[in-house]
């Protein structure tokens, strides 16, 4: 039997609630396939550093690259931060060190949902921000050498070496997106070049790209005008490269499309490593009221075994991935599953419990 390693890094909140029920749908999932997920808990986030002084010691962190994948929830709490009043946030530190480039959010909507768009296409929208995640206005977020007492600064720079890698990873990513019948094989590039001179070299660089990937088709889209595009017709899109603030801001109004951000999954991917969380917080106004959604979780998990498919070659977990991936979409087909974010009644153990039974047939 293959054996991977996978650490689990719970964080805070609700990240500690919705964590072990995707962790074991998961680990079953592989189980299925003939293949042994083998999950190493590690501490870190913002309660940990309230009760040790250290939000992600180094030992820990070196104990999570070892892994051939990291799993981790929602990291932070609003009544606690560091001293300079900034967020705690681990999950950063990793995205950092371990250059994770390529910020995939997904866009993939569910049945049985009262969506936001009463287009009928827009209930089965299914396209990918790619959200650069290591450079951009956000990579340089604290004081400028040029703040002063009249002026405050942030830098906006990109860099050529690791734009391609993300345009490559992009073209990548809609090319493999056709060959299982999604999408439009189709890479968008989401910038805003009429204004930033940077946008417009980054422009440039990305139809270097597409010169190299020419079976792929490229396209350009100014960002506000992206953002009225997913609210319009989002069923355009398929793959959607952009700087770092712009992922950001589009990646909630992607959740939005879906339901929220319980539904929304994510990954952080390097050349070498991979972080996979949900994208919405650790809401501890909701811990241990049950009402905290799985899915975003779950779906995670499910880029997770289509991240461990791919590096190691594996079948076994590509098929574990889309059965995992199924069983959440026939759990939600059957029309009894309404989140409390949707107006809903169904919390932790309804959705995961009925992901669980669908995932055993």
């Amino acid at each position: 039997m293959k054996v991977f390693t996978v650490a689990v890094m719970p964080g805070d909140g609700i990240g500690t609630e919705v964590t072990p029920p995707a962790v074991e749908l998961v680990k079953e999932a592989a189980r299925q396939q003939g293949v042994e997920l083998r999950f190493q808990h590690i501490d870190a986030g913002a309660q940990y550093y309230a009760d040790t002084g250290e939000s992600f010691p180094e030992d820990h962190y070196e104990e999570a690259v070892k892994a051939d994948a990291i799993f981790l929830s929602a990291m932070g709490h609003p009544d606690i931060r560091y001293p300079d009043g900034t967020e705690i946030g681990p999950q950063h530190d990793l995205r950092k060190r371990l250059n994770l480039y390529a910020g995939v959010r997904p866009c993939r909507t569910l049945p049985g949902l009262p969506l936001p768009l009463v287009d009928e296409r827009s209930k089965s929208l299914d396209f990918v921000i790619v959200r650069e995640s290591t450079e951009g206005l956000f990579a340089f977020s604290r004081g400028h050498e040029l703040d002063d007492d009249e002026y405050a600064h942030n830098l906006m720079r990109i860099s050529k070496t690791t734009s391609k890698k993300l345009y490559d990873f992009s073209f990548n990513l809609a090319r493999r997106r056709a060959e299982q019948g999604r999408g439009h094989n189709l890479v968008t590039h989401i910038d805003k070049a009429n204004v930033l001179s940077s946008q417009h070299v980054a422009r440039q660089w990305f139809y270097e790209a597409a010169e190299r990937h020419s079976d792929v088709t490229a396209n350009h889209q100014y960002v506000d005008f992206a953002a009225l595009d997913m609210v319009r017709r989002p069923w355009v899109f398929d793959v959607m490269p952009t700087e770092n603030q712009y992922g950001d801001i589009l990646s909630d109004i992607a959740a939005g499309l879906m339901g929220g951000m319980g539904m929304a999954p994510s990954g952080e991917i390097g050349d070498t490593h991979a972080v996979f969380q949900p994208c919405h917080g650790s809401a501890p106004d909701i811990m241990g009221q049950g009402k905290a959604n799985p899915t975003a979780m779950i779906l995670s998990g499910v880029m997770m075994l289509e991240y461990l498919a791919d590096k190691n070659n594996s079948p076994e977990l590509l098929n574990a991935a889309k059965k995992l991936e199924s069983s959440v979409e026939a759990a939600y087909a059957t029309g009894s599953l309404l989140p409390y974010e949707l107006g809903g009644t169904s919390g932790l153990h309804d959705i995961s419990e009925l992901v669980a039974k669908k995932l055993s047939l």
